[in-house]
Formats: C-alpha cells, structure tokens, sequence
C-alpha cells in the first residue's frame, strides 16, 4: 500500500492500536484518517487497529463507520488502499474479555510481535477505568498507553491520578499527549533556536523584551459544555498546551536530540516558573455563554483567559511571557511572537517613523500551514530618510518538502509507537504546571464578559501596558 518507498524518519515497529473511543469526534475526524496516511506513507506498516466504544458495533459496521470518516477527513483513498486498510480493522464490543478476543484475531496473521498501544480518547473521568480493564485483561506488557488532556484538574487530583496510573504502568509506558507540541511549527522553533548562530545568541532577556503566546479560537462549545464547566479555559488550554509552547520557546539548549534531554530541559523551565498571581491574569466569559444548554445560568467558569508570567532564571528574568486564548474571538490563530528590544533611536531624524510600528518580532505560526514571519525597519526607497516596516517571510507549503508533513496527530502516534517521549508531558511537568497554578485556582479573578467576534475583555489591554497585543495582525501573512 505505502506510495512513498522511502519514507521521511524511521518507520514504526509492528504495533496493535486498541483505539478506546474509536466512534468518538476525535477518532473519526483525526485518528482513524491519521493511522490511515501513516500506513499509506509507510512509517507504520505493519499496524494492526482494533476499535471499542460503548456504541453498537460489529466489526462491519465499523469498517464502514472508517470509509465514511476517511471519504470526509483523508481526501483521495483508491481502492487498493482502501482493501488493505481496512484488511486491518477490527471490533471489540465492551468487555475485557471480547477486548482480548479481539486483539488476538487481529494479530492472528502478523508474521512478528505485535507491541501495542492504547490509545484512551474517552472523557477523563472514564481514563482510570480503561486503565484497570487493561490490567485485568493483562494487557500492560509490551504496550504503551496514550493519554488525553486534561490531565487533572489540580495539583492534588494530578498527584492522585499519577499514582493510580502508575500502579498500572511504569511512567515510560506513559504518553500525555498535546496536539500542539506535534505540530510542524513547533518542532521548527528548536530548529531555528538551536540549528542557527543567527538566533541563539540573542535568545535571552538582554535582547528579548517580551513574548506572547496567542491561541484565539473562534469555535464556540460544539457540543462540550459539560466538559467545559468543569474546567474552562485555563484548565483547557493553558497547562495542556500553552505552557508546553511556553517550554519550548523558552527551554535551554538540551545536551543531544533525544527525549530524555529535551523532557529535562522542558522541566527546568516548569521549576523556574514563578506562581501565577490573581493580579496578572485577566477571565472573561462571552456574552450568551449561560444561555448554552448545560451551562448554569450563573456560571463563572471562563471562555477567555490572558495571563503574565515569568521564567524565573538566568536566561529569562525579568522577561514576561503573555499567554491569551479563548473561545468565540475574532479569529483562529496559533501565534508566538518574540520582540525585540527597540535600539537607541538618537541618530534618526524626526518624523523618520523610527518605533512607531514597534519593536522587530520574529512570529511563528503553528497553524497547519507553518509559517516564519521576522519583521523589521527599513529605509523606503526616495529621497529623505523614511522607515517603514518590513518583514521576511518563510512558509512550509513553498518548500519541495511540504508533502512530507504529517498532522499533528499522526506525529504524535508515531512517536509513542516508537516510545519518543520528547513531545509529550511527564508527570513531574504536569504536576509542576498545577502547583504555579494554585494561586490562580485558589483565588480565580472575575469573570469579564466580551462580546464573540471580539478580542475579548478590555482589561487585556492594561495587562500588557505599555506594550501591546499582537493580534490582530497589522500586516497579513503573504500568499
């Protein structure tokens, strides 16, 4: 079936997936079509997928429950791929013992062993309870498991959930996933922190002034309001995804590419962290939120969240980080943005427009198209001495290599197949993230409403005094 003989990175070893949830959004949308381009591009060819849910199901009609999520979400399927994939699906109706029935008729035929991998895309509170199905059905050996965000919800219920998974399985077994850390762009932040003499010299509070992390959404709820009461946007977004970017724009340069480095220097940037405090965070709720079915009609849970915190080290004192997301905003966008500290401006002459666009920015775009974006002052042409903003822009999708990316899940599961921990959590990480977050958890500031298609609350814009947000964007991304 692989249309690439070659694939880009190593291939995956033989892997059974046991993919819990496997009629649920996130496998019909991402994880089924997902499995599907990895055996197509050849990185897992010899993979094995049994699907369970509590649906009805029978091995059939979960065959055809894929074609119709890889019609919508894979694009071109021919035939001949289509018959091979599908050769691979199976069904396990609830029960530990059709569970095991079924992962022995899957590997039935497999010439090798098959290791496996647990994918849990159930809700949370359902995690602990695949986890000692699995135990009893003995299947913990020669497997990994893949966990969903929220992992927790506070420092304690992140230290009771570790302990009861890791009666279970060993913290290697483990792989907390965050879609954000799979992405192309993110990975490309190492690629120009480290790869180039250009950027690293300067990655640090002498020539950085601030960084903002932007993660608007313009999707409302979709269905999830139960979820979402339970824990809003910091819960969300925050600790699972912004604070990992955080890390890894600001982590040090790890002794080798392995994931035991890079997981150390993640970690020593979660220990320098300082606590956030009530005073630099702004909540907001969108108007209309209460008036969603689920919702309390009193609810103070947050749809929107800008926060300023600090890495407390050497590299970064005194450096504020701004994180914002939120949900019915304006746009939907995946932003870091570093600027630069501005330089004397004494030998320009007035009205050159020296400083009045800000400062230079290098700007990273995680959204699927991965973009770079380094603006800066220069000369406009003419006589006189006038300066404008200008920018060099560099996008994935203008390079011979942009067929090769992979979706962030598809990433993910091939690297927990492979047992790469470097984009996902640990459990230290995870229960470092609740513990600065207890400030905020203990004492939560009010809830200030914004209108949806907004930015959200006007106090955002007091908290980053005297700079300023960089979304919306002045200048748009070229085509």
């Amino acid at each position: 079936m692989a249309r690439n003989k070659d694939p880009q990175g190593t291939p995956g070893p033989p892997t059974t997936v046991v993919l819990f949830g496997a009629t649920g959004d996130l496998a019909r949308r991402k994880l089924l079509p997902g499995m599907f381009h990895l055996l197509r591009s050849g990185l897992l060819p010899h993979v094995q997928i049994v699907g369970t849910s509590l649906d009805e199901h029978t091995r059939e009609s979960f065959i055809e429950f894929t074609r119709a999520s890889l019609d919508e979400f894979a694009g071109d399927v021919t035939e001949a791929e289509w018959a091979d994939y599908s050769s691979r699906l199976f069904w396990a109706k609830p029960g530990i013992g059709n569970l095991h029935a079924a992962i022995e008729e899957a590997e039935a035929g497999c010439t090798e062993p098959q290791q496996r991998l647990h994918y849990l895309s159930v809700p949370p509170k359902a995690a602990m309870s695949v986890i000692h199905d699995l135990k009893a059905a003995g299947l913990v050996d020669r497997s990994r498991v893949i966990m969903e965000k929220p992992f927790g919800t506070d420092l304690a219920s992140a230290r009771q959930l570790n302990a009861a998974v890791h009666e279970v399985f060993d913290e290697e077994q483990v792989f907390r996933i965050d879609h954000f850390l799979g992405k192309e762009a993110a990975l490309n932040i190492l690629a120009f922190r480290f790869a180039n003499g250009l950027f690293e010299p300067i990655w640090n509070r002498t020539m950085i002034d601030h960084i903002q992390i932007d993660v608007p959404e313009e999707l409302g709820l979709e269905q999830r309001a139960s979820f979402y009461e339970s824990t809003g946007a910091y819960r969300d977004m925050v600790v699972t995804h912004l604070f990992q970017v955080l890390a890894f724009t600001a982590m040090e340069p790890p002794t080798e590419l392995n994931p035991q480095a890079i997981t150390e220097e993640k970690n020593k940037v979660f220990r320098s962290m300082l606590p956030i405090e009530p005073k630099d965070v702004v909540r907001g709720q969108y108007a209309g939120y209460r008036d969603e079915p689920g919702v309390a009609p009193d609810s103070e849970t947050e749809t929107f969240i800008a926060l300023k915190c600090y890495v407390d080290n050497w590299r970064w004192a005194g450096v504020p980080f701004y994180l914002r997301t939120g949900k019915r905003l304006a746009a939907g966008q995946r932003i870091i943005s570093v600027a630069f500290k501005e330089p004397p401006k004494s030998m320009f002459p007035a009205g050159s427009g020296i400083g009045q666009n800000g400062p230079d920015h290098l700007t990273f775009d995680l959204a699927d198209r991965s973009k770079v974006s380094l603006s800066f002052y220069g000369k406009r042409p003419g006589p006189g001495f006038r300066l404008e903003k200008v920018s060099m822009q560099f996008s994935m999708e203008e390079t011979s290599w942009s067929g090769s990316v992979l979706e962030a899940y598809e990433r993910l599961i091939l690297e927990a197949v492979k047992g790469n921990h470097t984009l996902f959590t640990t459990a230290q990480g995870v229960e470092r993230l609740w513990e600065v977050s207890a400030p905020l958890l203990e004492n939560p500031t009010p809830v200030r409403m914004y209108e949806p298609g907004s930015w959200g609350p006007n106090q955002i814009h007091q908290l980053i005094a005297p700079h300023a947000w960089r979304l919306p964007f002045e200048r748009r991304w070229r085509d």
